[in-house]
């Protein structure tokens, strides 16, 4: 066995029992407080819906485990077991140009693993969100949400990955600096043109028709100095009974959605205190920081690729006879997360200091009660649970624990 085959499986063997061991310590945590409600949400949320939130967080979790053997043992079919050599090798075989082959195989391996993981999907959606009430679609929406996404793939994915073959083949020693640049203007131009021209083609969205909340959320949106294109109301019902809101578009494509089924579930002066919560992370440059620093990661994997890619041991070491641009850049997909994994506490931390900022202003431009109200509201609806447990959550959670966040928001 060659030494960077070894490195990855010591990686891959610590990223898997490290994953069981917080898997295990989250079920046991809420199982061990499920009996009690948590004093700071006694008032608002009964014992049998505690329960509910974690019998619901047991069953995900323990999907999660099949989930990742799953992945595990298909991860090790693609690199160490000549997967992705096979697929490869299969394509070459038709005698197709360099950049052809190249497209072809990154196609053919994106399909193969859509279709591995669609067992899992249906399940996770027609029984698990099924069983406890949560799932609204039908069979039939969720078939062509699924033929929707894959010819988006096809129409969007396949120029872009053509291009960057292209850049990777023809471009020179300085390939990865131009492939950056493209998928940073294709990422920008992406966020610019969801809301407006992918978005509809999944969902309805209506501009909000209750005047008086939208004279509200017009009066916030001033005092913020916030400019959009408006507030819409998506048609989250038709999917699924879980309730949100958020921000998205860029520039002057900026909108503000609100699910349907969170507006059927909050007052007037919990939805502008949720607003002005999301609009906490516009006015403290949240967005723009993370866009940030992901552009910056992304330049830094394309000078990792750049290398990687000149290494014949980086081939032969993952299972890949010959060498070339498309399998290097499908190698480097399939391990990186693998590498990774252990550096995803740092970003869950990074997002949870944002939502305490975006929760602190908040508090300033709305009643930080009616904050906390919408709050609890929402891990009701939603059935989240309110007793993670602590290590788990500080490893993934990208919003802070439930009685952590209420505090945080009851001390000033």
């Amino acid at each position: 066995m060659q030494t960077f085959s070894a490195i990855f499986l010591v990686f891959l063997a610590a990223s898997i029992v490290t994953r069981l061991w917080l898997n295990q310590r989250q079920i046991r945590h809420i199982r061990e407080h499920q009996d009690q409600v948590p004093t700071a949400f006694a008032e608002k949320v009964t014992l049998e819906e505690h329960q509910k939130a974690a019998r619901y967080s047991i069953a995900k979790l323990k999907f999660g485990r099949i989930t990742l053997a799953w992945e595990t043992l298909w991860l090790l079919i693609w690199t160490l077991g000549g997967g992705l050599n096979a697929v490869d090798q299969f394509w070459a075989g038709f005698g197709l140009s360099p950049l052809v082959t190249g497209i072809a195989v990154i196609v053919s391996m994106m399909m193969l693993m859509s279709l591995l993981d669609l067992p899992f999907s249906l399940y996770s959606t027609f029984v698990i969100e099924e069983k406890f009430g949560f799932n609204k679609t039908t069979f039939k929406t969720w078939a062509m949400d699924l033929l929707k996404s894959a010819a988006l793939m096809l129409i969007i994915g396949v120029p872009l990955i053509a291009a960057i073959l292209w850049l990777m083949n023809q471009a020179g020693a300085y390939w990865w600096l131009y492939a950056w640049g493209l998928w940073t203007a294709f990422t920008l131009l992406l966020m610019w043109a969801y809301p407006v021209f992918i978005a509809p083609l999944f969902n309805k969205f209506s501009p909000l028709d209750d005047e008086q909340l939208k004279n509200r959320i017009d009066s916030l949106l001033h005092r913020c100095g916030f400019k959009s294109k408006g507030v819409f109301v998506v048609d989250g019902s038709r999917r699924s009974a879980h309730g949100n809101a958020y921000f998205t578009g860029f520039g002057n494509n900026k909108r503000i959605v609100f699910y349907d089924t969170l507006l059927d579930s909050l007052s007037e002066d919990e939805v502008e205190a949720v607003l002005a919560h999301e609009l906490g992370h516009f006015k403290r440059n949240h967005i723009k920081k993370s866009m940030l620093l992901s552009i910056l990661m992304t330049l830094g994997g394309f000078a990792l690729l750049a290398w990687l890619m000149q290494s014949p041991w980086f081939y032969s070491s993952m299972g890949v006879e010959h060498p070339s641009t498309h399998t290097a850049l499908l190698l480097f997909m399939l391990i990186l997360p693998v590498f990774t994994y252990f550096i995803s506490p740092l970003f869950s931390a990074l997002s949870r200091k944002h939502e305490f900022e975006a929760d602190d202003f908040a508090k300033q431009q709305s009643d930080a009660n009616c904050l906390i109200s919408a709050l609890v509201n929402m891990y009701r609806e939603n059935a989240s649970t309110l007793t993670p447990d602590p290590i788990h959550s500080m490893f993934y959670d990208s919003h802070p624990p439930a009685s952590i966040r209420i505090a945080h928001l009851q001390a000033h």
